[in-house]
């Protein structure tokens, strides 16, 4: 892999990471329009990694607030401790539910789903699962304090979407969220700190697979240079999503969504199958 190569994959991994609007989606559109096959699920699995770090870093207080809480409520069971406690629990919940069906629907993606026109249709569901939340569902004002464990079920199911190609990982999350009443700063918070044990997890499972040939043939320079330019750019992917849910709103991703559908559905080859 050329260094060019390199810090075009790590730009669109580490944006389209945290965006609603499906990482899976833009790394096939990049491959296709470069012509230069993604290096497989080892390669991904680095770059996911890149992203991880971008978010444990950003939401540090955040990480250590929870992970603190969660332990001090067995000592000392403050409300404050409580409140993180479940919300721990809340993420573990979630991501156990991710996990499990995830790994059962793993199968299910057959090889008509890595195609163009179904990964165009999964661009369309999420845009219209945007459109829903901005404009017929009402945004709720639950925020952590008031979370439960139906919230982390419905939250848990909606992020198992993300294994379809095509469906954003933080789209679902964040839809999901807001869709049982969370406020949208609770909600945005929930779907970051979620995709820390997902990734985390996924990592450690496919470790069986990870193959050093891949790392050898796509070389250091280019490994270490994506690795870079994806935390880089998952860093500004987090700040922008952030700075924008607070003057914007979710529909301008719908909008991007289904152009963004169009021309994979009429731009690309209808017969290619993706390795995804």
């Amino acid at each position: 892999m050329s260094i060019i190569e390199a810090i075009i994959f790590g730009i669109v991994q580490g944006l389209t990471e945290f965006l609603p609007i499906s990482s899976t989606a833009h790394i096939v559109i990049t491959q296709l329009i470069l012509g230069t096959p993604f290096p497989g699920l080892t390669f991904e699995i680095y770059l996911h990694i890149a992203s991880v770090f971008a978010v444990m870093i950003y939401f540090r207080k955040d990480l250590i607030e929870v992970i603190i809480g969660f332990f001090s409520y067995f000592k000392t069971r403050s409300k404050k401790n409580r409140i993180q406690f479940f919300f721990g629990i809340y993420i573990l919940i979630a991501t156990v539910i991710t996990g499990v069906l995830g790994m059962l629907l793993k199968d299910f993606v057959g090889d008509s789903m890595k195609t163009p026109p179904y990964i165009a249709g999964a661009l369309i569901v999420t845009g219209l699962g945007l459109i829903f939340i901005e404009r017929v569902h009402q945004y709720g004002a639950r925020t952590e304090k008031d979370m439960n464990f139906f919230d982390a079920i419905v939250v848990g199911l909606g992020q198992t979407l993300a294994v379809l190609p095509g469906i954003s990982r933080s789209g679902a999350t964040l839809i999901t969220a807001l869709l049982v009443g969370l406020e949208r700063d609770t909600a945005v918070r929930y779907s970051f700190l979620l995709v820390i044990p997902v990734i985390l997890g996924s990592t450690v499972l496919a470790v069986g697979d990870v193959s050093s040939e891949i790392f050898a043939a796509i070389g250091t320079p280019a490994l270490i240079v994506s690795f870079i330019t994806t935390f880089i750019f998952s860093w500004i992917g987090i700040v922008w999503l952030i700075d924008f849910l607070k003057r914007s709103k979710l529909i301008y991703f719908a909008i991007y969504c289904f152009a963004a559908a169009i021309f994979v559905y009429f731009f690309l080859d209808a017969t290619t199958i993706i390795d995804i």
